[in-house]
């Protein structure tokens, strides 16, 4: 039940962050993509291959941005689990070497709150780095 509290809350905080990223930064990559794609289809000298091209150019910014924004969540999603799972060798550690089962779940439950406290205070930096990389993008 813990665990469940502890992952909604992470959920949460991560949710929160990606609100804020997509209504910040990604949605105005996306009115700029869009205008621009709508000026390439605008060229009626340019041939089939040109206007292509020129769209998929208006597309990388956006393409590049949700690329980052996967990649650090990725990133923070592994080290998150990296951590419960170093807790959990270090509970089932303790059982084997017979430890209460109930001292062993506080010990895990405690080692697991610390991890999702840890991540959760990187949350502000990573937000912060991932919107000046969004706002260098969409220049």
């Amino acid at each position: 039940m813990a665990e469940l509290q502890q992952q909604l809350r992470v959920q949460e905080a991560v949710d929160s962050m990606v609100k804020s990223l997509e209504r910040e930064n990604i949605r105005k990559m996306q009115g700029l993509m869009f205008r621009c794609s709508a000026a390439c289809c605008e060229e009626s000298q340019a041939s089939m291959h040109q206007v292509h091209q020129c769209i998929e150019r208006c597309h990388a910014p956006l393409a590049q941005a949700q690329a980052l924004v996967t990649s650090e969540l990725e990133k923070f999603q592994d080290r998150l689990a990296r951590c419960t799972m170093y807790c959990n060798d270090k509970a089932k550690d303790s059982i084997d070497a017979g430890s209460k089962e109930l001292h062993v779940k506080q010990q895990l439950e405690t080692c697991v709150t610390k991890c999702v406290d840890d991540h959760m205070n990187l949350i502000p930096t990573m937000t912060r780095k991932m919107k000046e990389s969004l706002s260098s993008m969409g220049k």
